[in-house]
C-alpha cells in the first residue's frame, strides 16, 4: 500500500509548495492572534466589555468555522491553487473594512470576513500535501506549515505591540491588508494547479455527490472520537491564545503589559518550538512504530493538567505554564495528520475541513462563551480574577470528558472509507 501510494504522487520540490503556502498561513495565525494585542485598544476607544471583545475577536472564528465545508467541496474539486488565492484577496477586503471602521458592527464585520478570507489557509496546504506525498510524510509537511503559524502567532505579540507604538492600529491593519493581497499572487502563480499532476477522479465534478460524500466522514466512529478533543482542546487553545491568555495574564499580574507580553511571546516560541520538533521527528517516530494518536493523548493530558494548576493555583507558575501550554498544544496539528491517515487523498480537503469546522466552533463558541460567563460572575458579585479561574474551571470540566472519549478505544468496524482503528490509531 505504502509503495502504491508514493507511487501515486507527483515528484514535486516540496518548498514550490510549502513557501507560498507557509506565507498563507502565516497571515492567517496574524489575523487570528492580533486581537490579543489590538483589542485593548480598541475597547478603550469605543468602551467595550470583555464579553464585546470576546464576540468581536470571536466572529473571526465563526466566519471560519461555517466556511469550513464548502471550502473542502472546493478544494476537492478546483484544488488549492485557485480557492485559496481567491480567498485571500477576501481576506485582504476584510482587514480594510476592519481598519477603517467606526463602530462596533463594522469592526465584527471586518473580523467576519478576514475569517472567511483566511479559511483554506490551512485546508489549501493540506489537500496540496495529501494530493502530493505519500501518507508517511504528511504528519511532518503539516508540522511544518504550523512552524509558519506558530511564527505568524510571535508576530502578532510583542513585535505587534512595538509596531502598534510607532503606529496606528488603523494603519496596521491596511498594510496587512496589501501583504495579503501580494500573498495571494504569490500563491496563484507559484503553486502547481495539480500538485500530484494526476486528472481528477470520476465524479469530482458532481457537487451534489462532493456534499453527500460529507455523510461518510460524519458518520465515521474515528472521526467522532477526535471530534470533541478537537473542540475543546484545540479550539480552546485558539480561544486562548487569540484573546484570553493575555487577558487571563494581565488581571493577575496586576495589569503589568511587560509581564503580559513575555508569557505571551513565551507561550507562542514554545508553539512554534513544538511544530518544529514535530516536523522533523514525526516521520522518524512513525517508522519506528511510535503511534501519533499516543502522542496526542499524551500532549492534551498534559496541556489539561497544566491549565488545571493555573485555575487552582492562579499565580504559580509565572514565567513557565504558558510556556509549557504552548509547547503541549503544539500537538493539536496531530490530529489533522489522524484524520488526513485516515481518508483517502480524495477526501483529504473535506475530511480536514470537517475537522477544522469543529476546531473553530469550539475556538468562536469558547472565546465568546469565556467572555460572556466572565461578565455574568462579575454581575453576580465575583472579583474580575475569580471570575476568571470560574470561567476558565468550566473549560476544564469540558476538556476532560473531552480527553476521556479520546482515550476511550472500543473499535467498531465500518463499512466504507475508514474504521474505527485506521493505521496510526492504536
Amino acid at each position: 500500500m505504502a509503495a502504491r501510494d508514493s507511487a501515486e504522487k507527483a515528484d514535486v520540490p516540496w518548498l514550490q509548495l510549502f513557501l507560498p503556502f507557509a506565507a498563507g498561513f502565516f497571515l492567517s495565525y496574524v489575523y487570528r492572534t492580533a486581537n490579543a494585542v489590538i483589542a485593548p485598544l480598541i475597547g478603550q476607544e469605543l468602551d467595550l466589555s470583555d464579553g464585546a471583545l470576546g464576540l468581536l475577536t470571536s466572529a473571526y472564528f465563526l466566519a471560519f468555522a461555517l466556511a469550513q465545508l464548502p471550502v473542502g467541496v472546493l478544494l476537492d474539486r478546483y484544488g488549492p491553487r485557485r480557492v485559496e488565492s481567491a480567498l485571500l484577496v477576501v481576506a485582504a477586503a476584510g482587514a480594510v473594512i476592519y481598519g477603517t471602521a467606526q463602530d462596533l458592527t463594522m469592526l465584527t464585520v471586518g473580523r467576519a470576513v478576514i475569517g472567511l478570507g483566511v479559511s483554506a489557509c490551512l485546508m489549501g496546504p493540506l489537500k496540496a500535501f495529501a494530493m502530493a506525498y505519500p501518507k508517511k510524510r504528511l504528519a511532518s509537511l503539516t508540522s511544518w506549515i504550523m512552524v509558519a503559524g506558530g511564527v505568524g502567532a510571535i508576530a502578532a505579540a510583542a513585535p505587534l505591540e512595538y509596531l502598534l507604538g510607532i503606529a496606528a492600529w488603523r494603519e496596521v491593519c491596511l498594510f496587512g491588508a496589501g501583504i495579503t493581497l501580494l500573498v495571494a499572487v504569490a500563491i496563484f502563480l507559484a503553486v502547481p494547479e495539480s500538485p500530484s499532476g494526476a486528472p481528477q477522479a470520476a465524479g469530482q465534478n458532481d457537487l451534489r455527490r462532493q456534499f453527500g460524500e460529507f455523510r461518510v466522514i460524519l458518520r465515521a466512529p474515528k472521526f467522532w472520537r477526535i471530534a470533541p478533543a478537537a473542540f475543546f482542546f484545540s479550539g480552546g487553545f485558539n480561544a486562548l491564545q487569540g484573546l484570553w491568555a493575555t487577558r487571563w495574564i494581565s488581571v493577575h499580574s496586576d495589569g503589568d503589559k511587560m509581564a503580559t507580553a513575555a508569557q505571551l511571546t513565551g507561550m507562542n516560541v514554545a508553539v512554534l518550538v513544538g511544530m518544529m520538533l514535530i516536523g522533523v521527528f514525526a516521520t522518524p517516530l512513525v517508522r519506528r512504530g511510535i503511534k501519533l494518536a499516543m502522542l496526542y493523548r499524551t500532549g492534551m493530558l498534559l496541556a489539561l493538567l497544566g491549565i488545571g494548576g493555573m485555575v487552582l493555583m492562579p499565580r504559580s507558575g509565572g514565567l513557565l505554564i504558558w510556556p509549557l501550554l504552548g509547547l503541549c498544544f503544539s500537538l493539536n496539528s496531530l490530529a489533522y495528520t489522524l484524520i488526513s491517515q485516515a481518508f483517502p487523498a480524495a477526501y483529504a480537503g473535506r475530511a480536514n475541513s470537517a475537522l477544522n469546522m469543529l476546531i473553530l466552533l469550539g475556538a468562536f463558541g469558547l472565546q465568546w462563551g469565556l467572555g460572556a460567563m466572565i461578565d455574568t460572575f462579575c454581575l453576580g458579585g465575583a472579583s474580575l480574577a475569580t471570575a476568571y479561574q470560574l470561567s476558565f474551571g468550566l473549560l476544564v470540566i469540558g476538556q476532560l470528558l473531552a480527553w476521556l472519549r479520546l482515550a476511550y478505544r472500543k473499535p467498531r468496524p465500518v463499512g466504507g472509507l475508514i474504521s474505527d482503528t485506521p493505521s496510526g490509531w492504536r
